[in-house]
């Protein structure tokens, strides 16, 4: 069973000291960790969640949003997908030839935009199997790198999944294994991992959160996430 707290805190972690923290759509466990992030702040980030109420100084949406990016004014988002690549590659568009698919999905909107323009993208996928996690995306929505010479301020930092976190190296093009969740081990990460990556000779492990931050992600989930997510905020167990 996801440990949902541990990948709030890891998260959090992930978000370190940024300025502004934006969550997209369907997204309450990043929502959760940037304001978790935010009270560690003390209040000096900011967090912008596209469709809450409280957390949301936008009135124009994703146009908003997207200027924000293109000025240089957003410094960690979030993106995930049907299927995550060995590049860093992201597909949100179907399974099967793109020509003809076998399933279609909603599709890419603004995360090819997004990925190339925001200096830390953080990419999040709860499910870790080899149907998520491939050789080789059969779309891509948003390339995870650019050619040598494409100007590219943005790009990903760490993909977090309910088994483990990956650090993103630019310079070698492919992840590496930062650390296993409580329960898994370097082998069961990599049966459940379709794409090769690097790994330390000694797997550390994720370190769980202590009873006071559970408590603290708790209360963040039920007063301020409910506003925007309240089926995640009833089923949420700390």
């Amino acid at each position: 069973m996801t440990d949902t707290a541990l990948l709030i805190a890891t998260i959090a972690d992930l978000i370190g000291d940024a300025g502004h923290v934006c969550t997209g759509a369907l997204s309450p466990v990043p929502m959760a960790a940037a304001l978790l992030a935010q009270r560690r702040s003390a209040g000096r980030m900011r967090v912008t969640a596209l469709g809450s109420r409280r957390h949301n100084r936008f009135t124009d949406g994703g146009k908003e949003l997207f200027d924000c990016a293109a000025q240089g004014r957003i410094d960690v988002f979030f993106l995930s997908g049907v299927q995550i690549d060995g590049e860093a590659n992201i597909n949100l568009v179907g399974l099967g030839d793109p020509d003809r698919p076998s399933l279609r999905f909603g599709g890419s909107f603004g995360s090819p935009y997004l990925y190339m323009l925001v200096p830390r993208v953080i990419l999040f996928r709860p499910a870790h199997d080899r149907r998520a996690l491939v050789r080789r995306v059969d779309y891509v929505s948003a390339p995870g790198w650019s050619p040598p010479g494409v100007y590219r301020p943005g790009g990903p930092q760490a993909l977090v999944t309910g088994r483990c976190v990956f650090n993103w190296q630019s310079e070698r093009r492919r992840f590496a294994l930062r650390s296993a969740h409580p329960g898994e081990t370097a082998d069961t990460i990599r049966g459940a991992t379709g794409f090769h990556y690097d790994e330390p000779d000694q797997v550390p492990t994720t370190p769980p959160p202590d009873a006071a931050t559970r408590a603290e992600i708790a209360a963040i989930v039920r007063e301020e996430v409910a506003e925007t997510y309240p089926r995640f905020a009833e089923e949420f167990r700390a």
